[in-house]
């Protein structure tokens, strides 16, 4: 009878030990794995930075950066104002430097290749919304 009692609890200390670390795994790939992309993501886009881009602080200021130190950036905020931060304040970027700069060159090559819609051949403004 002591042997029988003792068997069954010894497949049952398993199966809790099982399910406890099935419950641990789960907790780790739902929520300490996703944190630590983010904040690797966090760290890479804070030590990319440069100057021209335009960013956002962890306060919601958008400003742009003027000049970036190991440990500071210079924002200006509005023409003239110019502010100190840390760099770990900047919580994401809006319009990178090198992202604008690809941007206007494009659009100058649409100009000059003469692709404009305001020929007036444009069949989308004649047509009218009906009301259901």
């Amino acid at each position: 009878m002591f042997l029988s009692e003792t068997a069954s609890s010894g497949g049952s200390g398993l199966a809790s030990f099982l399910m406890l670390a099935l419950l641990f795994a789960v907790l780790y790939f739902l929520m300490i794995r996703p944190q630590q992309r983010r904040s690797r993501r966090l760290a890479e886009m804070q030590a990319s930075i440069g100057v021209g881009d335009e960013v956002v602080t962890v306060g919601g200021l958008y400003g742009t950066i003027q000049s970036v130190d190991d440990e500071t950036v210079m924002l200006e905020i509005t023409p003239e104002v110019v502010a100190r931060y840390a760099r770990a304040s900047i919580s994401r970027v809006v319009v990178s430097a090198a992202d604008a700069d690809e941007d206007f060159e494009d659009e100058d090559e649409d100009f000059e290749d003469g692709d404009s819609t305001e020929d007036g051949d444009d069949d989308t403004a004649d047509q009218t919304v009906k009301p259901s």
